[in-house]
């Protein structure tokens, strides 16, 4: 049943080189924050560590929105039927605006109370509220660009998002060497300088998806005014796409705080261990978790142009491939374990030390799982038409078993922390389980196109 049509594996793996690129880059932006905060102080560190908690949140909201986007109009461009796209896309960008709104109303109004849900201690606390005094800045920009991003992935123009986040990088990794260190006559700014280096690298970003998308672009040649068009034809459709997604990527966003609380009421040098090992995390996995991205693409096309027939053989290939990159994160995951904390070993204290190479140890496994779980349910389950599986699934792990889990280990059993860290990220490999059944099911894919809107 393995796939062997030589076509699909070259369109999937262009792509998937195209997106891994692309969050490569999108990640070293927090990498490069990540390390220098982490050789400036511990505090910085962890400060912008708790802000990014809600940056994470408003990520899986605006890419819930996107995978929307991404779902229901790469059906139609399988079809090549561009006039719903517009209509669709410009649903997902109001929804990604406005949530990107909600967030930066909150951070002003109460950016103190913000960060004392995760930590008591006051030297993080005042590092996190200067960092986030700038950042809320990025939150509608942010949301602005990831959405206009997936409306482009929707019809197959994936390499303009690495061109965004190479510049992104570019810009954030020169400003925050001038601004957090104070070089070449710029004042000491610190964790300030962080935040102002991100938000000129976002409103480049911005600026960049912006011109390409109404100038540039040649496939769905929009225009302003499809972008602001109040055509409301495909809002029912979009919304039983999008919504299970946005309500995931909600309360999957308090789970990731609410597990941040968890380890960040312990010790200070696990916040900061946990930071270090989200980035490497980041990295590691990152080409499983473009496979979501690209299998969202090919999926969705492929219903659109030829409906259901090779979907079972796409779906049994796609796993192979997942597997075989989770096994490779993992070695990697082994083989880097001593530089990663070698980098912070100025820096940190000794304890935040061993807590970081402990928790890479567990991140050893659970990267497996993760580059299989998650490409199998959010990108052929969701890419398939079935948002609501990977929704339930998702939330009923993180509520019924880590956040109870990590509780009661570290506040009655008082274990520590890293058996704290290892109940947090035991749902990486325990999701595979019902995944792997969902998946090999096929019950999941479906048609989500409407004849009576071709044009």
């Amino acid at each position: 049943m393995i796939l062997k049509d030589k076509q699909f594996y070259k369109s999937f793996f262009s792509i998937l080189i195209v997106i891994t690129l692309q969050q490569l880059a999108s990640l070293a932006v927090n990498m490069v924050d990540n390390i220098m905060l982490g050789t400036y102080s511990e505090a910085a560190l962890s400060g912008a560590t708790l802000v990014n908690q809600y940056q994470m949140m408003l990520q899986m909201l605006a890419g819930g929105a996107g995978m929307g986007i991404v779902v229901l109009a790469g059906q139609y461009w399988g079809k090549q039927q561009t006039s719903p796209i517009k209509k669709i896309i410009s649903l997902g960008i109001k929804v990604a605006l406005a949530v990107g709104l909600i967030f930066l109303i909150f951070a002003i109004l109460t950016p103190t109370g913000m960060l004392k849900v995760f930590t008591s201690d006051e030297a993080i606390i005042s590092e996190g509220v200067k960092y986030l005094n700038i950042m809320f800045i990025t939150y509608p920009i942010f949301a602005l660009s990831s959405s206009l991003m997936s409306s482009l992935q929707a019809v197959g123009t994936v390499f303009i998002g690495t061109v965004m986040s190479l510049s992104t990088v570019a810009i954030n990794f020169v400003l925050n060497s001038i601004l957090i260190y104070g070089r070449f006559g710029a004042p000491e700014l610190g964790v300030q300088g962080a935040a102002i280096a991100t938000v000129v690298s976002r409103t480049v970003e911005l600026v960049i998806i912006f011109v390409y998308v109404l100038k540039i672009d040649k496939k769905l040649q929009m225009k302003f005014s499809d972008i602001i068009s109040m055509d409301m034809s495909y809002l029912k459709d979009y919304i039983h796409v999008a919504f299970p997604l946005l309500i995931s990527g909600f309360f999957w966003g308090i789970a990731q705080a609410v597990q941040t609380v968890i380890l960040g009421h312990l010790t200070a040098p696990a916040i900061a261990a946990n930071s270090i090992c989200s980035i490497a995390f980041g990295v590691l996995t990152v080409v499983g978790m473009a496979c979501t991205s690209a299998t969202n693409v090919v999926m969705s096309e492929e219903i659109g142009r030829n409906g259901l027939t090779r979907i079972k053989s796409m779906a049994i290939t796609l796993q192979i491939i997942y597997i075989i990159i989770g096994v490779i994160s993992g070695l990697l995951t082994f083989l880097l374990r001593g530089p990663i904390v070698g980098i912070y070993s100025d820096t940190l204290s000794p304890e935040a030390q061993t807590l970081t190479w402990q928790f890479l140890t567990v991140l050893i496994f659970t990267n497996i799982g993760s580059c299989y779980e998650y490409p199998v349910a959010s990108g052929i389950i969701a890419g398939g038409g079935d948002t609501k599986f990977p929704a339930i699934v998702e939330n009923l792990f993180n509520w019924l078993w880590v956040l109870p889990g990590s509780a009661l280990c570290a506040f009655v059993f008082k274990l520590p922390p890293i058996w704290v860290f290892i109940m947090l990220k035991s749902d990486q490999v325990l999701k595979c389980i019902p995944n792997a059944i969902k998946c090999n099911r096929f019950k999941w894919a479906r048609e989500l196109t409407r004849e009576e809107k071709q044009e």
